[in-house]
């Protein structure tokens, strides 16, 4: 795969919800023609209320605001906020039905885990950052620390299109409640910035590995530094080889992953890997300060990714994703930066000699919780070669 990359581009990185909510909400407020919003979750509380009504406001002046949610990620959207919304005027789509969490059926881990927003055609937002106060977090310990950028250029054209393209697949399936066909909005692609970048989607036809084949592409022809920060991370057989062949050759590889307790059997299941990684010269930091949601990587300086994709199955083989990838020192030398003061500030080096000392019921707990992973995939019919893991079920509020 190679990846085409746009140029031209002016992109402004946003760092947890403290950057991305005031961004996106002054443009909210200022658009005239047209918004799209899509998002895995959509909480009704202080941020999801303030989003809301700038989406309402927007609507009764006359713009036109389609709005979609998972139906996992948001089952009880409907129920407040969407509510709220259709009476203001807004369109709403839910992209599949929430299904009881205990069924194993395919489709019911086939979801919208996409973050995008584009005003007017001419503004757009891509990352990881749901709708949800980053003070809303497990256990309550604030605040969630994530990613997003805000873009304008040429990378519109693909994005817009992509929402669009959604919008209309899922408004034919949604028999009950079809909208009229919104009126083609002019994009604004003239270029208007200096980077370099391409709009990667996961989907599950034509875009299956888009977005692992671009981090496997830009691992393999690293020289000097791989940075990668992942809030769910059980990579794949190919994706750990490429890291492994890239610490062993000589080139500086760092994990930075969720060090908080979060999710057990997922956590535990990640520790199995550990080992083979550290014992290969790779670096595993573990983020302790609050809870990690970044999805965002750094390679050599000019390489960089920001998008809703974990490395671990859901996101690599079933969930419909968006990552935008950068070719432009100044924007990865900022993303760079920023997480390195995370490892600086809220991490903590996992050693392979401490690793080595863990007690051995520590290590069995992390083999059965990674073969157990294994085995619901395999029950729940996807289990494909080196990728034969999943997240258990019920994933949401901080997807």
């Amino acid at each position: 795969m190679s990846t085409d990359f746009l140029p031209g581009n002016r992109l402004d990185l946003l760092e947890s919800g403290g950057e991305f909510f005031p961004a996106l909400l002054a443009a909210i407020e200022e658009a005239s023609v047209e918004i799209r919003l899509e998002t895995y979750i959509f909480e009704n509380d202080t941020t999801g209320s303030q989003v809301a009504g700038a989406l309402t406001r927007a609507a009764q002046r006359g713009v036109a605001v389609h709005v979609m949610v998972d139906g996992f990620g948001a089952r009880d959207f409907m129920q407040h906020l969407g509510a709220v919304l259709m009476a203001g005027g807004v369109e709403v789509l839910v992209y599949g039905p929430d299904i009881s969490p205990f069924t194993l059926r395919r489709h019911r881990l086939r979801r919208l885990h996409r973050k995008l927003a584009t005003i007017d055609a001419r503004i757009a937002f891509a990352g990881g950052i749901n709708i949800i106060d980053d003070m809303h977090t497990p256990g309550q310990i604030p605040p969630r620390y994530d990613y997003a950028v805000r873009i304008e250029g040429p990378l519109l054209a693909p994005i817009h299109a992509s929402m669009r393209h959604l919008w209309q697949l899922v408004r034919w399936t949604s028999l009950p409640r079809r909208f009229k066909s919104a009126l083609w909005r002019r994009v604004t692609t003239t270029p208007c910035g200096e980077a370099a970048a391409a709009f990667l989607i996961r989907d599950n036809l034509r875009h299956r590995r888009d977005i692992e084949e671009a981090y496997l592409e830009a691992i393999r022809s690293a020289h000097q530094e791989i940075l990668l920060a992942n809030a769910y991370f059980l990579p794949g057989r190919r994706f750990r080889l490429a890291l492994i062949a890239a610490a062993r050759r000589g080139v500086k590889v760092t994990i930075l992953l969720q060090g908080q307790v979060e999710y057990v059997l997922l956590h535990y299941a990640t520790h199995a890997l550990y080992g083979a990684l550290l014992s290969a010269g790779v670096h595993i930091h573990e983020y302790r300060k609050s809870f990690l949601h970044a999805k965002v990587a750094v390679i050599d300086g000019t390489w960089a990714t920001v998008g809703s994709s974990n490395i671990d199955p859901f996101s690599l083989l079933l969930a419909r994703e968006a990552n935008v990838v950068v070719k432009n020192a100044a924007f990865a030398g900022k993303l760079l930066s920023s997480m390195q003061r995370a490892l600086g500030n809220g991490a903590q080096e996992v050693r392979r000699e401490d690793w080595k000392k863990y007690s051995l019921p520590a290590r069995i707990a992390s083999w059965l919780a990674y073969t157990m992973v294994r085995l619901m995939v395999g029950l729940a019919g996807y289990a494909q070669g080196g990728h034969a893991h999943q997240r258990p079920a019920g994933k949401t509020k901080s997807q």
